[in-house]
């Protein structure tokens, strides 16, 4: 018999389906392990045949209680269709590795971290994928990413339970600091709770914790962080902390150029509890269902922040720090 096909197949025929299961029943030999290897019911199978029998006019299957067997028809259908099907794939998985990424990706950060770990990063992304365009938005305010439109957001601390979606980017160690002026005019702490004696700069935005934390003889100890001065800006604090306005609790990443030049001095080191502080970029849509130039962003971000020096310990002498400061300009 001759295989015949309307020259206008209605939109909603679900072709792709229809051959799927074809193929599935001649490499299974029957239609319940067909079913099970695409996940439906055999009746679902068994309709999708019929279908198929019914639009192209010709039997393609002999239906036995025990097995089904193709007709030279269906095992025509099965043969080229097996090519069809390999060709699809192969053309959906080129256009999906070879497009160029293009288009704008919205990214939001913390204004500290915006000018310290993106910014220095967007020449070598814009050259990397000429393609893309940035709009970057810094502020130290939590961004709703649905209602404001932002692909991106790179966040620092633990996440609360949302429907976002984290890729960690690195992680460092957190440090109270202070200037070589503050700690010449008002002394130099040396226990956790001398503390108090101290204008200790404090953050005023929702999720800061109110204390700072210590280990001292083996128990977790907690400072409060006091309200002389409080603010919601990191670079802000990291520059009230270089004028010499009090002692402040810094990531080493923020904090790590002013201690390699000595704008700032590490405190009470021996009681810091070496708690690591991640950094991860949060998105909303599922991994599969990223656009390109989004994809692009976030490998390329997991590929190029490097927070390996600041998750370790401080260096502890002068010749250390040379060899920090050195590194830190190389």
């Amino acid at each position: 018999a001759q295989i015949t096909m309307s020259p206008r197949i209605p939109l909603g025929t679900d072709r792709l389906s229809e051959l799927q299961a074809l193929v599935q029943v001649a490499e299974r030999g029957n239609l319940s392990a067909a079913a099970r290897q695409l996940g439906v019911s055999p009746s679902a199978v068994s309709k999708l045949m019929t279908r198929l029998e019914t639009r192209l006019g010709v039997q393609l299957l002999h239906r036995s209680t025990r097995q089904v067997q193709l007709t030279p028809e269906g095992w025509r259908l099965y043969e080229q269709g097996q090519r069809v099907l390999a060709d699809l794939d192969e053309l959906e998985r080129s256009v999906a590795t070879a497009a160029e990424p293009r288009g704008t990706v919205r990214i939001t950060a913390s204004t500290s971290t915006g000018h310290m770990l993106l910014v220095p990063l967007v020449p070598r992304l814009l050259a990397e994928y000429p393609g893309l365009s940035l709009d970057l938005r810094f502020t130290d305010e939590v961004v709703d990413l649905a209602d404001a439109g932002i692909d991106i957001a790179v966040r620092w601390g633990q996440l609360p339970a949302s429907d976002l979606i984290a890729r960690r980017l690195g992680q460092t160690r957190q440090a109270i600091v202070a200037a070589p002026a503050y700690l010449a005019a008002h002394g130099c702490p040396q226990q956790p709770d001398e503390l108090q004696a101290h204008i200790r700069l404090g953050w005023n935005y929702r999720r800061a914790i109110p204390a700072w934390p210590f280990q001292v003889d083996g128990r977790r100890v907690e400072v409060d962080i006091g309200d002389v001065v409080r603010v919601n800006d990191g670079d802000v604090m990291r520059q009230l902390a270089i004028a010499g306005a009090g002692l402040a609790r810094l990531s080493v990443y923020h904090a790590w150029h002013d201690l390699a030049a000595g704008r700032l001095v590490p405190v009470l080191e021996a009681f810091n509890t070496g708690e690591l502080e991640p950094i991860h970029a949060v998105y909303l849509r599922r991994p599969d269902r990223l656009p390109a130039r989004t994809r692009a962003v976030l490998d390329f971000l997991q590929a190029h922040v490097d927070l390996r020096r600041a998750e370790r310990a401080l260096p502890t002498s002068p010749h250390e720090w040379q060899d920090a400061a050195h590194l830190s300009n190389a």
